[in-house]
């Protein structure tokens, strides 16, 4: 049977790619997304994600409720593996790292990828063993070692002074905003490079939540941080750049400053001065 070869009118030219979102300034990047799109089932929550997001910085993912911000967090440390029906496409790497790749190792990812929660979710354990059951999987360490490696990540926490007299005390019987602290602390223990932040202050009380801030700032010097937030204040205060997520799109990206005081699109303008969401 003779085939026939498909004859064309006129070149095929491939559409011009979409610019780059405005980078939130010059340090290198270390989590890079290009045209990630992730789906449940045949919903599809983000649609064609190009964001870089800069090492040593704080990166605050803001938008309305069902936008796709959680979900794009969760697919940087690949926890929506647990979730049957979701599955992605396109480009997303840790300092060029495939993290997509399916025979990556997702015990070592989570060690270089922490999490904390919106709400804090301290093991029923002693403070101590909250912040030791990490390193105790991860390495053998001398009972000194191991010491030493709590109280540095309780002090990077702020949590040490408040704790340092009750460490084999329930972690149960602290407070809710000394229990997001520990939970920071236990994420630390391990020696990430990035904290992922799902909403970590939403229950927390106003002075609790400034301590939290507080520790952000401190930390950002030590690792990359990404936090969820629906706080447009606590975006401005404590992030070196910010991306606006609307119906799983990325609208606009850059500087905090620059999204909070002169944004370049409507949408972005409208939400952050509080018009919806």
């Amino acid at each position: 049977m003779n085939t026939v070869e498909p004859t064309f009118t006129k070149p095929l030219t491939a559409p011009a790619p979409e610019p780059r979102p405005e980078p939130i300034d010059d340090a290198p990047v270390l989590i890079r997304t290009v045209d990630f799109s992730a789906w449940y089932g045949l919903f599809q929550a983000l649609h064609g994600i190009t964001l870089d997001l800069p090492r040593h910085r704080v990166t605050a993912l803001i938008g309305p409720s069902g936008c796709g911000k959680s979900t794009f967090l969760r697919w940087i440390n690949r926890m929506n593996d647990t979730i049957p029906a979701a599955r992605a496409a396109g480009k997303l790497t840790l300092d060029g790292e495939d993290l997509l790749d399916r025979g990556h190792d997702l015990v070592e990812l989570r060690r270089r990828v922490g999490m904390v929660f919106q709400r804090p979710n301290p093991f029923p354990k002693s403070i101590y063993d909250n912040v030791a059951f990490g390193p105790r999987l991860h390495r053998q360490m001398t009972r000194s070692e191991l010491d030493d490696l709590v109280e540095r990540s309780l002090r990077a926490a702020s949590l040490w002074d408040e704790v340092k007299d009750r460490l084999q005390a329930s972690a149960l019987g602290l407070s809710g905003g000394q229990q997001q602290r520990l939970c920071i602390a236990r994420a630390i223990a391990v020696g990430p490079e990035v904290l992922l932040m799902d909403e970590p202050c939403s229950a927390l009380d106003p002075r609790s939540t400034a301590s939290i801030e507080a520790l952000i700032r401190d930390l950002r010097s030590q690792f990359t941080i990404v936090i969820v937030t629906h706080n447009m204040q606590q975006a401005a205060r404590v992030s070196d750049g910010t991306a606006f997520f609307y119906e799983g799109r990325l609208v606009e990206s850059g500087p905090t400053d620059r999204i909070f005081t002169n944004p370049r699109e409507k949408r972005t303008e409208d939400y952050v001065t509080g018009r919806f969401g």
